[in-house]
């Protein structure tokens, strides 16, 4: 696979300046997946199918951009790649079991990636499940180049603030600076009760940390500093959903992918899973190759089209 992204690169077809990175699941070969089975608990992880001792249990939901709840569990494998926006044909592949986050393998794919072919000054792009620090980090530093990832909001909570930046607290008033501190690689403001150091007034909402009988008594709230690459970056801009539209090849390249037949195994261990998937990426680079070598005008993205000349 890695001659043939190198084959294509050379003929000026595969580009790194725009990549994206996405995952599909991968059905392992068990009844646990069949969703006519009455089996009992068959999504625990204490009763893991005995047809196939390598799968993990995975969590796949229908789409990664609004907060849905639909979500199904499945038991097998997951196929991460690393496109091209611009041809939709693969770069890297990674097979891994469905209980490994997606976020906890990019970095490692970028730099295998970087190891035969570079990734200098590219332009990562990718949904909320890859917004984590390390891959910003990675990218800006290690790569030079952008990132285009939205933010997850992870259960955070938008308080009510005033056109300075200061939070209300419960009972109306705006909140004190008191300092900031550092952890886990950011920095945070710290607001108070505005009443914290009187000595007579009362909180007017009867604040639960108020009569706590402690000096640093009142409501407190925290707010982060965007001092990191990854709080600076405008989403908002024209130019970041314009350039993150273009993830959509990855998932045009998933679809592609999952009609080779991989969407759910017939084997049943892991080293045969992974052969499998690999050998479906070649197949579709080889349609590729294919066209470029044969100079015909059809599409290299396009397996019906390949058979219907051939």
């Amino acid at each position: 696979m890695h001659s043939q992204v190198l084959d294509l690169a050379s003929k000026g077809i595969i580009d790194t300046s725009f990549i994206s990175l996405d995952s599909t699941p991968v059905a392992a070969n068990t009844s646990h997946n069949n969703p006519k089975s009455f089996k009992k608990n068959k999504f625990s992880k204490d009763h893991h199918p005995k047809s196939d001792k390598d799968c993990g249990l995975g969590v796949h939901t229908a789409s990664n951009q609004v907060n849905e709840r639909k979500f199904e569990y499945y038991w097998g494998y997951k196929n991460h790649v690393l496109v091209d926006c611009i041809t939709g044909l693969p770069i890297y592949e990674l097979t891994t079991t469905a209980d490994n986050a997606d976020c906890s393998v990019a970095v490692d794919i970028l730099n295998q990636t970087n190891e035969f072919i570079s990734i200098d000054e590219c332009t990562f792009l990718a949904d909320k499940g890859y917004d984590i620090k390390a891959i910003y980090n990675t990218v800006k530093n290690t790569y030079h180049g952008e990132c285009v990832i939205p933010l997850n909001s992870r259960n955070t909570k938008n308080p009510k603030k005033l056109s300075s930046g200061h939070p209300i607290c419960d009972a109306g008033f705006a909140m004190h600076k008191d300092g900031k501190f550092s952890d886990n690689n950011r920095t945070r403001q710290k607001f108070c009760c505005p009443f914290k150091n009187s000595k007579s007034a009362e909180c007017p909402c009867n604040h639960k940390n108020w009569n706590n009988g402690k000096k640093n008594r009142g409501c407190t709230k925290y707010t982060t500093i965007p001092d990191d690459y990854r709080l600076s970056i405008d989403r908002n801009c024209l130019s970041f959903k314009k350039l993150y539209s273009l993830r959509t090849e990855a998932e045009r390249y998933n679809s592609r992918f999952k009609q080779t037949g991989q969407e759910r195994l017939w084997v049943r261990n892991f080293n045969s899973a992974q052969n499998l998937n690999t050998i479906a990426h070649i197949s579709l680079l080889a349609v590729a190759i294919a066209t470029v070598n044969s100079k015909l005008n059809y599409s290299y993205r396009s397996l019906k089209s390949l058979k219907r000349l051939a």
